[in-house]
């Protein structure tokens, strides 16, 4: 692995972690920033993320970059953390391992795991764009919330019988699963923020789908087909494209590849290079009810634009929304009172 020649990256001084966030993703960590001492209360009481240990470990299974090993990493892990401006740099290891995969551990001193299966696939530029989505995770503290989903995942497979209790649990675990997808994006910002390099961004993506033969595949043709998705299909596909979604982390290759390319569309991308982005000596200021209000319009400019015929028939069904909401306020209200009498007759008997 050779480095390409270099060029001139716009840094970013004292840029907020909010520069890159997805709404979503904005708003959930706002809050979580808002609560004093949260993070110190979680730690304490997981015993799931043993941070120290789990750094143990791959400093003996691993490789650990520095300018010894791994050295163009190793730069490229220093040009994300100047474009960035970032405060701290992350440790980074490499670990023997066909998958290709690349994760972000642990709270106080979070570190960068690679596999050799990633390294093996993407180039130096593909690979700037990785390290700078691994460091976007870090400075913007996702392991907390990471954390909190792993710990309700295994609670809700342990109380998922109970019929009250595991409904709402259930709903909690979809919230944070759909958090979960929204970081990824936010990853893949801080990603093209440090490479500036945006066909190098797609190629990450169009790797992660169909390997290595990037030959094979084109740019476009690739993009066409978040298109084709999001527009194709009856109302079958969209309950589908649904439950396809329902228990996963992270959000499909073909549809990152199109959400960055809106971020890009909407002119954020450029400005934020040209030096209009909120700084960190101002995050103390972010209030949570305009980052509520950046989330709502976000998923509401998401659900009008929508092509997917789903979403399009409930779009049109709320025309009449007064009256959609007592039918179904109705119909939810009267199962739950029949499941409330069966649950009764049960108990007496």
């Amino acid at each position: 692995m050779t480095m390409a020649p270099d060029r001139v990256r716009t840094r970013l001084p004292e840029i907020s972690t909010r520069a890159w966030e997805h709404p979503a993703d904005r708003t959930a960590l706002v809050a979580l920033r808002s609560l004093s001492g949260f993070d110190t209360v979680l730690r304490a009481l997981s015993g799931l993320l043993r941070e120290r240990q789990h750094r143990l470990m791959y400093l003996a299974t691993a490789v650990r970059v520095d300018d010894r090993q791994f050295r163009t990493l190793h730069q490229l892990r220093a040009d994300c953390v100047g474009v960035l401006d970032a405060q701290t740099t992350p440790e980074m290891f490499v670990l023997q391992d066909p998958s290709v995969n690349a994760f972000t551990i642990g709270m106080d001193k979070p570190f960068i795991v690679l596999t050799t299966g990633l390294l093996e696939l993407m180039d130096a530029e593909e690979l700037r764009f990785v390290v700078g989505h691994e460091l976007g995770h870090a400075l913007s503290g996702h392991a907390v919330y990471r954390t909190m989903l792993m710990h309700l995942m295994r609670l809700s497979a342990s109380v998922g019988w109970m019929p009250v209790g595991g409904w709402a649990l259930r709903a909690i675990v979809a919230a944070l699963m759909e958090w979960s997808r929204k970081s990824e994006l936010s990853g893949d910002r801080a990603g093209l923020l440090c490479c500036q390099d945006v066909e190098a961004s797609v190629r990450v993506h169009m790797k992660t789908a169909g390997g290595a033969w990037l030959h094979e595949m084109n740019h476009g043709a690739f993009l066409d087909q978040a298109d084709d998705y999001l527009r194709s299909g009856d109302l079958r596909d969209g309950v589908l494209k649904l439950l396809n979604l329902e228990l996963q982390s992270h959000p499909f290759s073909v549809l990152r590849a199109a959400e960055l390319r809106r971020w890009i569309q909407s002119g954020e991308y450029e400005r934020v290079l040209g030096g209009s982005y909120p700084r960190r000596d101002q995050d103390k200021n972010a209030r949570i009810s305009e980052e509520v209000k950046d989330a709502t319009r976000h998923y509401r400019e998401s659900f009008d634009q929508s092509e997917d015929l789903l979403v399009r028939t409930v779009r049109d069904l709320g025309r009449d929304v007064g009256s959609a909401v007592n039918t179904v306020g109705h119909e939810v209200g009267r199962t739950v009172s029949d499941l409330g009498k069966r649950f009764d007759d049960w108990r007496k008997n």
